[in-house]
């Protein structure tokens, strides 16, 4: 079969997936116990993302394959016309506290089914079948049911009642059993709206209608670029939207490692607006219009933007903007030393305490501190938790943790951590001590 020249590359899965899976991996690893994940894929590479999804996430944490419709128009270019898109979803740990799928917030229809019409005083309800598929029911949902008028009914073949006779027999008392306007009608269960206000189970299904389309963002796109097409095939900020209301709180970090046009960080204003939450994104986009698309529509929507009728309010926030710097380490992981030793540092205080370094901190050359802090030694970064935490780095030469260094350093007496070159200490004489030694560059935490 003649597929063409992107077909005949049988490597191009290969390399899809190496450029994916460390990635995934990563991800994997900033997501907190009850974070989840959702990736956008197409039905080229499908199945192959699955299978790394499973490796990576395991098969126990997959929350669903959600189908979008993503075009509601029939492409005729095309033997089979593709209308929808997957987003696999995956949870960090399904065991974690607070991992669960949120439900969906009640739409105008489903409100509009809830009513009222013998004036029950627990308000508003609608009806659901009162029997259920019989294969695990047990004998007790088996019998003949009394309406209160008299009127029997019975079974059909292959159903079970929902409840138990006493059961039923108690809601039917209690007003909750719907037998219709006149009494004679098939028995229905009442379930009341303050009993769903709680929201809608998600469905696998997301059409158009509820999440837009390709179409629809990037119509919206031209709308808030005064009129020019920006953008090929932006994600509809809805579709981020119907994500972040089943998988986020108001106050989760929302990570967009491939951010396009901006639609995520669209998504959190918006939804922030509506619902007064905090959420917080982090955009990451390293194709040449970061900055001139993604950048400035979340610009734009803050500010607000469009004109007379066609104008939207601004969702209010900030954002900052960054740039990608040189690497920490070599292709040999050695440290690149072109990002400066200070940079180093900041990293090394970071990687020990999750915090960035003080400004009291002494500066690396050893001749200035930053700020009125502790004694000037161009090794010590600072003390955290009772810990004096030290950098003994030289561009020049290997360091070496010695009995003559050991003398040199200010804090005495505390448990101390030393990254450097070498060591000569005995093992012992450091744990006895107090004195933690890491090896430059080897025993650096990537992240």
């Amino acid at each position: 079969v003649n597929v063409g020249k992107e077909g005949e590359d049988l490597s191009r899965h290969d390399k899809w997936l190496c450029m994916m899976y460390p990635r995934l991996v990563l991800l994997h690893r900033l997501l907190r116990p009850d974070g989840a994940i959702f990736v956008s894929i197409d039905d080229n590479e499908l199945g192959h993302l699955q299978l790394i999804l499973d490796e990576i996430f395991g098969t126990a944490n997959r929350i669903s394959n959600f189908i979008w419709e993503k075009r509601t128009n029939r492409e005729n270019r095309k033997e089979v016309s593709y209308r929808h898109d997957y987003i696999l979803a995956y949870r960090k740990d399904s065991n974690a506290l607070g991992a669960k799928v949120r439900l969906l917030t009640m739409t105008p229809d489903a409100l509009a089914r809830y009513k009222n019409p013998d004036n029950d005083p627990r308000g508003p309800w609608k009806s659901d079948p009162a029997t259920a598929q019989a294969g695990h029911a047990t004998a007790s949902q088996f019998y003949e049911l009394m309406a209160p008028i008299g009127k029997k009914h019975t079974l059909p073949s292959g159903r079970c009642w929902v409840y138990t006779e006493d059961i039923m027999n108690g809601e039917i008392d209690a007003g909750k059993i719907w037998f219709g306007s006149d009494g004679n009608g098939v028995p229905r269960i009442k379930t009341y709206l303050h009993s769903k206000e709680r929201g809608l189970v998600p469905e696998t299904l997301w059409f158009a209608n509820d999440v837009s389309t390709n179409e629809g963002a990037k119509n919206e796109l031209k709308e808030i670029f005064d009129g020019q097409a920006v953008f090929e095939t932006p994600k509809p900020h809805e579709l981020i939207h119907r994500v972040l209301e089943i998988a986020s709180e108001k106050d989760s970090i929302i990570l967009d490692s491939f951010a396009g046009s901006g639609a995520t960080a669209h998504a959190v204003l918006n939804l922030n607006k509506q619902d007064g939450g905090n959420r917080k994104f982090i955009l990451v986009e390293m194709m040449d219009y970061a900055e001139s698309i993604t950048a400035e529509r979340v610009r734009r929507v803050m500010q607000g933007y469009g004109e007379g009728k066609k104008a939207v309010e601004g969702t209010g926030g900030a954002f900052d903007y960054y740039t990608l710097g040189q690497p920490l380490f070599n292709a040999d992981q050695n440290l690149n030393e072109a990002v400066g030793t200070e940079r180093i540092r900041e990293y090394i205080w970071y990687s020990e305490t999750r915090s960035p370094l003080p400004a009291s901190a002494p500066a690396a050359n050893g001749k200035a501190a930053r700020g009125k802090g502790l004694a000037n030694n161009p090794y010590l970064l600072g003390t955290h938790e009772g810990m004096a935490l030290y950098f003994v780095y030289e561009p020049e030469r290997l360091t070496t943790l010695d009995h003559e260094l050991l003398a040199t350093l200010p804090v005495k007496g505390a448990p101390t951590l030393i990254y450097a070159d070498n060591c000569l200490l005995p093992k012992k004489f450091l744990e006895q001590h107090g004195i933690v030694f890491k090896k430059i560059p080897r025993d650096i935490s990537r992240f």
